[in-house]
């Protein structure tokens, strides 16, 4: 889904939203008001799915991408009569109204600074996942949470769906599944480009300077403006960052997992070296707990060995239990016992509410999800409790992603301790939880957020 699929789609809904009596009988004084910074895909799912959910005015709009802008104040002119302001830069759009909200929706290397900064500002937060891109820039996302009182909303909308919470409590909490020694999560997605990428000069709409931010200054490519920019590790941490990073943060919400004692993960570029990105095309990490192994595994290159019925079927998890294997996915899960018995579940997209008679085309599932996780959101900023996908749980997920990727690079296994924020008996990989930042901007640091 690129901008314009979403300025379509946001049309399409604007008739019926428009007409909400919830939305029109609302005291416009009375409603949230709203932010986005970063107006590229998913910024516009969260605030569509915001707007139809939530009585809320989106007052502010931030991106250094001028096209980015205008594509989404068209979008929102279907859903509300008056126009937000647009600002290249988010600091003078939180310098110049206060925001009850605010959905934090850049490029990960942009997540850390101006979250912290909305939290500073009196902002609750919706914030894409991977929270950050380096583990102190999670950590001071955490402090600045609980120093402020914020409620941060992480955008890991698996644990808002329904179906898995079926699966957890039916297999796993009632022990139906028997003892679990082996968690496999993976991806056979292609999503990182095998071809070179050409460097061009950044168009004018884009100020390339501020897009760039802290992260160290590339050559443009025009991939950059449509997500071509999680093929380079300034500003992403690859697959396992943005694809693991969910499946990561499904198992250990359905297991009730913590941080795992130790990390170990082997991967690189094996296969598509011509390639410009600089992301692995192969990787393999093991997470592991008391009498517990979580693994995560992708490969962008090659056949799948899962059956090509629908991409959503590339990218899931299996609980190995000793009664049998659960295995999920973001449209369902299916339950195979060890005995031999019959198999049992169930797939969203299914017309029989079982494993049969499935129809992708019927409907997007997406919405459903997406819909929940913002209600979740809204409930508790009512109650100013912590939302299912709170900023800690999300902080644990992509950590432990990243530290996956440093104990690839670094060649051996890493054993994170949050509670002195530090390798214990690993100065170099202690010294690599931050990374550099591109001046004049500054790195956050936890204890004085």
């Amino acid at each position: 889904m690129n901008r314009r699929t979403f300025v379509s789609s946001l049309a399409v809904a604007g008739a019926a939203v428009a007409t909400s009596s919830r939305l029109l009988s609302a005291d416009a004084k009375s409603r949230p008001k709203v932010a986005l910074i970063g107006c590229g895909w998913y910024g516009g799912v969260n605030l569509q799915s915001l707007m139809e959910n939530g009585a809320v005015d989106v007052v502010s709009l931030s991106d250094p991408n001028q096209h980015a802008l205008k594509n989404t104040l068209a979008a929102v002119a279907k859903l509300q009569q008056s126009a937000p302001r647009t600002f290249a830069d988010y600091r003078e759009m939180l310098a110049a109204t206060h925001h009850d909200i605010v959905i934090v929706a850049t490029p990960d290397h942009w997540h850390a600074l101006p979250a912290i900064a909305a939290m500073q500002a009196g902002a609750d937060l919706i914030l894409e996942k991977p929270i950050s891109l380096d583990v102190i820039e999670g950590e001071a996302l955490v402090a600045a949470a609980r120093k402020y009182g914020r409620v941060v909303q992480v955008n890991t909308q698996r644990r808002s769906t329904r179906c898995l919470a079926e699966a957890r409590d039916k297999y796993l909490r009632s022990g139906k599944l028997g003892a679990i020694g082996l968690i496999e999560t993976f991806s056979y997605l292609t999503g990182r480009p095998a071809d070179v990428l050409p460097d061009k000069a950044p168009p004018a709409h884009l100020d390339y300077e501020l897009w760039t931010g802290p992260a160290p200054m590339r050559p443009f490519t025009p991939a950059d403006e449509v997500r071509g920019w999680r093929a380079f590790k300034e500003y992403g941490n690859g697959q396992i960052g943005d694809l693991g990073v969910h499946m990561f943060d499904c198992v250990r919400w359905m297991m009730g997992l913590g941080w795992p004692e130790v990390i170990r993960s082997t991967g690189g570029i094996y296969v598509d070296k011509q390639a410009t990105s600089n992301i692995s095309d192969t990787q393999h990490s093991v997470f592991h707990y008391p009498n517990l192994d979580v693994s995560w595994e992708h490969r962008t290159w090659g056949a799948s060995p899962i059956p090509q019925r629908h991409w959503t079927d590339q990218w899931g998890a299996r609980f190995i239990g000793k009664n049998g294997t659960l295995s999920i996915t973001l449209l369902g899960y299916e339950f195979t016992p060890a005995d031999g018995g019959p198999r049992e579940g169930f797939h969203l997209m299914s017309k029989s509410g079982n494993l049969e008679n499935l129809d992708f085309n019927q409907r997007d599932p997406m919405s459903d999800i997406q819909k929940a996780h913002v209600l979740d959101f809204l409930a508790a900023r009512e109650t100013r409790g912590r939302p299912v996908a709170d900023v800690e749980e999300g902080h644990i997920s992509t950590a432990c992603c990243i530290l996956a990727n440093l104990a690839t690079e670094l060649g051996r296994p890493l054993r994170y301790d949050p509670k002195t924020r530090t390798v214990p008996g690993d100065a170099e990989a202690t010294a690599r939880l931050a990374r550099g930042y591109r001046g004049p901007w500054v790195h956050p640091d936890p204890t004085t957020v």
